[in-house]
């Protein structure tokens, strides 16, 4: 309070520890703002924290009805998934100005990592980015929603079935959503087989799209093929435990949980020019219209994908 108390003063003309003004007409110019002490940083994440076990202790939140919670997802998992994307990775972000300000859009990209980073970073990178800090509701794999512990993350931070009714619920209720057309087919392919794009499937995300008039947004990753370059994959161990791959990467499994820390690559999101699909709404069930916008969105990604590794020659430079 006695901080606050100081800079009211030094606004009014009245320095905090100077003289009593010299007469009605004096015009003493305001003092130097008063700097923060260097506890004052660590003082306000402790009360930032406070408030936040205070509104967790007495339910002050809200949650949607697929288990959103944004205050979780903004207190604790951005925090998180910031350290990596800022400092660890590097990230340069461009295009943001390409997603919608407001209203419904469908953010497509390019899957690859071993482990799905991508889809963290790409929709914390986005709410930071964006001028309306807009969250991106990530559609996942079934298997996500079968496992305990990844299954709660994953409704907590937004995340979804990727299945065209929640899509389109999501959608027609304004929302942007980020899908990734390839799946495991691009998180679990080889290192040899880095950033070639493969197939988008029966192209749902599409359908998805056109019904509800929602402009498709491509996005292309580069940096993510690098953090756990994928060697071999042990496909008998993979269905001994029921997993769409084993990855045999230089680090896993040899150093054990230290393999899981991914490696320190140079990271480079770009967004596209959206691509509108209002005026086919009615061309939602043609199967030659949904493959060819399929199609276009899988070459813009492809073609920007290229363009990103010629700017970024070295995977893990500066």
């Amino acid at each position: 309070m006695a901080k606050k108390a100081v800079a009211r003063k030094a606004v009014a003309g009245k320095p905090a520890d100077g003289p009593a003004e010299h007469g009605a007409g004096d015009l003493t110019p305001p003092g130097p703002a008063v700097a923060d002490r260097p506890g004052d940083h660590w003082d306000r994440k402790v009360a930032k924290g406070l408030a936040f076990l205070r509104r967790r202790l007495a339910g002050d939140y809200e949650v949607d009805e697929f288990g959103f919670d944004p205050d979780l997802t903004d207190a604790v998992f951005h925090p998180l998934v910031r350290l990596l994307y800022r400092d660890w990775f590097r990230t340069e972000v461009s295009g943001v100005e390409h997603v919608p300000t407001e209203g419904a859009g469908l953010v497509v990209g390019n899957h690859s990592g071993t482990v799905a980073l991508d889809a963290l970073v790409l929709a914390t990178a986005l709410h930071d980015r964006h001028p309306a800090r807009r969250y991106l509701r990530l559609l996942g794999a079934d298997l996500v929603f079968r496992m305990p512990v990844v299954s709660e993350i994953a409704r907590k931070t937004g995340g979804t079935v990727a299945c065209n009714p929640d899509a389109e619920r999501l959608l027609g209720n304004g929302e942007l959503v980020g899908v990734f057309p390839e799946g495991f087919k691009g998180v679990g392919k080889l290192y040899a087989d880095r950033y070639k794009l493969q197939r988008f499937g029966r192209g749902g995300f599409v359908s998805a799209a056109l019904r509800t008039g929602t402009p498709i947004v491509p996005v292309a990753i580069v940096g993510g093929e690098e953090i756990y370059p994928m060697l071999a994959d042990l496909k008998p161990l993979a269905r001994l435990l029921k997993l769409p791959y084993f990855p045999v990467t230089p680090t896993f499994p040899w150093l054990g949980p230290l393999g899981m820390v991914p490696l320190p690559s140079k990271w480079l999101i770009e967004f596209c020019p959206p691509i509108p699909t209002a005026h086919l709404r009615d061309s939602a069930d043609d199967p030659l219209v949904v493959f060819n916008l399929a199609d276009q969105v899988r070459e813009t990604i492809q073609q920007t994908l290229h363009r990103l590794l010629e700017r970024r020659p070295d995977p893990f430079g500066p």
